[in-house]
C-alpha cells in the first residue's frame, strides 16, 4: 500500500513522547539525548507496515537493517542509534536497563533509542515484529556488560544524522538531538 515516499512520509506525522534515562547498573542509557517514542507513527491497519517504516527510515538516512522481534534479554548498541518501527503485533518492552521504564508498542508506533539505552522484550502479543534502522554510517553492537570509561565516552560522541527516521527536516531528532549537541 506504501509505493512511494511521498505517500509514507504523509501518514508519518505523528506525535511523540520523550524522556530521559540515567544511567542504571551497567546499563549507561543516554545522559544527552532523550529517548523519542512515536505512538501511531503509521495507521494499523494501511498495509505493509514492514516496508513503510523501511521506505521512511531509508528515504531520511536511517537505513533499515533488519526484520525481527527484540531480544528477550537486556542490552543496549554503544556504536549506533536505533530506530525500532513495529511492523505487527505489541508488545511490552523495558527501556532503561533491569528496573526500567515499560512501554507499550504496537503496530505502527516506533521507537528511537540513542545509543547506551537499553532495552529488553518483557511480553509480546500477536505476530510481534519490528523493523530496525541505524544512521548511515553507524553499525550496531550487543552489550551486555559495562562500558570501560574510553568506550564510554566514544558511544557519547557518535555522530547522528540532521533527519529524524519518520519525519525527516521536522520532528524529535530535529528538535531535541540537535540542540543537545
Amino acid at each position: 500500500m506504501f509505493n512511494d515516499a511521498k505517500h509514507a512520509a504523509s501518514a508519518a506525522r505523528t506525535a511523540y513522547e520523550i524522556f530521559m534515562l540515567e544511567p542504571h547498573a551497567w546499563v549507561p542509557n543516554n545522559s544527552k539525548l532523550p529517548v523519542v517514542f512515536y505512538r501511531h507513527a503509521l495507521h494499523a491497519d494501511s498495509g505493509d507496515l514492514a516496508a513503510a517504516f523501511e521506505l521512511l527510515f531509508e528515504q531520511n538516512d536511517w537505513p533499515p537493517q533488519w526484520r525481527d522481534g527484540i531480544f528477550d534479554y537486556h542490552h543496549f548498541h554503544a556504536s549506533a542509534h536505533e530506530v525500532l518501527g513495529v511492523a505487527s503485533g505489541a508488545a511490552e518492552v523495558i527501556v532503561g536497563g533491569p528496573g526500567g521504564r515499560v512501554v507499550r508498542i504496537e503496530a505502527g508506533d516506533a521507537l528511537l533509542l540513542p545509543a547506551g539505552t537499553g532495552h529488553c522484550l518483557q511480553s509480546y502479543e500477536g505476530r510481534f515484529q519490528v523493523v530496525a534502522g541505524y544512521p548511515a554510517g553507524q553499525q550496531w553492537d550487543i552489550r551486555r556488560e559495562a562500558l570501560t570509561p574510553e568506550e564510554l565516552t566514544a558511544m557519547e560522541a557518535l555522530p547522528f544524522p540532521a533527519r529524524d527516521p519518520l519525519d525527516g527536516t521536522n520532528g524529535p531528532v530535529v528538535a531535541h538531538w540537535l540542540h543537545a549537541a
